[in-house]
């Protein structure tokens, strides 16, 4: 065989390798963040920085089946409240209301213990108390109001926007993964890893552009930006709480900052949205 043929023969190998790489990549970030089948392959223990990496076309998939919904049920003449919350309950199914869990999980923990332990302690209970429903309810009440309103500017505006907010929420959600240690030594983000900055940089570059991509037909990229600045400073805020109240990070906490963002942005997009 030629050295040209030993050449072409270790290329193939190569990008059969990186294109198993890829697909491992996205089942292990679908099986991480949603309840989405994902074949009989092999369970990996959760990787952060592979996960991000992939996560925006995670997110594309994940939130694809919610945001048909609420296209269909807009452009069917269904009323734009009734549509919204139809859709977040599909979005809570494809999930399994992972966001709205941890949002409700970290609002029992943080504000419900006085020591940093005892907020880790509460935060393991899988019970919630009145912060944490309360929480629920605020979540899903505001992203239905939310979705609702952006139902008046057209089913393929909302689905679109809901998407975009759905991309960059999911990503940005790890920077309290990559700003701040695990606060303590076992459950699902101490396993998955400390998440390096360029890993969470190049999946929240990603998730951008193909956010710009989706919205920019609807908000301006002037637009997209602020609501950017806007998530930002939530995340930024959001982490330096977690920081104060646990010395650290966890799954809940990650999540809780997924559901903070997509509801920032929505809000931003509301604002913002072309009449």
């Amino acid at each position: 065989m030629s050295d040209a043929d030993n050449r072409g023969g270790s290329s193939n190998d190569e990008s059969s390798r990186h294109g198993a790489d890829l697909t491992s990549d996205l089942v292990m970030a679908l099986r991480f963040f949603s309840r989405l089948p994902t074949g009989t392959r092999l369970h990996t223990v959760p990787n952060l920085d592979r996960i991000a990496r992939i996560l925006p076309l995670a997110s594309l998939l994940i939130g694809l089946g919610p945001a048909c919904v609420l296209l269909l049920g807009v452009a069917g003449g269904i009323s734009p409240l009734f549509a919204a919350i139809a859709a977040a309950a599909c979005s809570a199914i494809v999930t399994g209301a992972m966001s709205e869990d941890a949002a409700a999980d970290a609002a029992d923990g943080l504000f419900g213990g006085s020591t940093a332990e005892r907020r880790l302690e509460i935060l393991k209970d899988s019970r919630h108390g009145t912060y944490g429903v309360l929480t629920i309810v605020f979540i899903v009440g505001l992203k239905a109001a939310a979705l609702s309103a952006l139902a008046v500017h057209g089913g393929l505006a909302v689905a679109a926007l809901w998407l975009a907010a759905g991309l960059l929420a999911r990503s940005g959600g790890l920077y309290v993964a990559m700003a701040l240690p695990p606060a303590r030594t076992a459950g699902a983000s101490a396993s998955a890893g400390r998440l390096s900055r360029n890993a969470f940089g190049l999946g929240l570059v990603v998730a951008f552009v193909v956010a710009l991509v989706l919205a920019v037909p609807f908000v301006s990229p002037l637009g997209l930006l602020v609501a950017g600045v806007i998530a930002a400073v939530v995340a930024l805020g959001w982490t330096r709480l977690c920081d104060r109240l646990v010395g650290g990070q966890t799954g809940d906490l990650i999540g809780a900052l997924q559901a903070l963002l997509e509801i920032a942005l929505l809000a931003a997009f509301m604002t913002m949205i072309a009449g």
